[in-house]
């Protein structure tokens, strides 16, 4: 991972840490660190934010970040997502509010270390090859199935994790997201 996104995602990731919110990195970092490298503009996180966090986390974030309280609750109250900006580079990194499905909550239990920078390790919690291939499928049917980038970030990490992942949970919930239909043609190309 490039170290400066590595450097903004562990800045978020270790306050997320220190209160205490459970998260897992997603979308295409956790694509990335499962399967083929690309280059990306922003970084996703699946996070379990509640309304009493805000203002710890604010003021976690406040000397690095914007930080939006009112984006940050609208987010939570609506189970759907906000930015922070990194001041010093304008990376973007995109919360995305646990959502009441079971999916989401098997996202965080089923999250994973991986190791974003060396010397000396840091790690961050990422989303299972599995969950990243899942999310994904659900993204691109979502967007009309007509991004290659996500495309090739599913296939990408279908081929790097061939003989690790676990089929039965795959197929189990494709079906549940509804996209079975694709993880099935993503099977057959890769």
């Amino acid at each position: 991972m490039q170290s400066e996104i590595a450097r903004v995602v562990l800045l978020v990731t270790q306050a997320l840490e220190q209160i205490g919110i459970p998260y897992a990195v997603g979308g295409s970092l956790a694509s990335s660190l499962h399967g083929v490298m690309r280059a990306t503009l922003d970084a996703d996180i699946v996070a379990d934010v509640q309304l009493a966090h805000i203002p710890t986390l604010v003021a976690a974030l406040a000397q690095e970040f914007y930080a939006d309280d009112g984006m940050i609750r609208e987010a939570i109250v609506h189970h759907s997502s906000f930015n922070l900006i990194h001041y010093e580079t304008a990376f973007k990194v995109d919360i995305f509010i646990r959502k009441l499905r079971p999916f989401d909550q098997m996202q965080l239990e089923r999250r994973q270390p991986s190791v974003i920078t060396a010397d000396p390790d840091r790690s961050v919690y990422v989303t299972s090859p599995e969950d990243t291939i899942l999310a994904k499928l659900e993204w691109y049917r979502l967007g009309g199935e007509v991004s290659e980038r996500q495309w090739r970030d599913i296939l990408g990490v279908l081929k790097v994790r061939a003989g690790d992942l676990d089929l039965a949970y795959l197929r189990t919930w494709a079906n549940e997201l509804q996209v079975a239909d694709l993880l099935a043609r993503a099977l057959d190309e890769k």
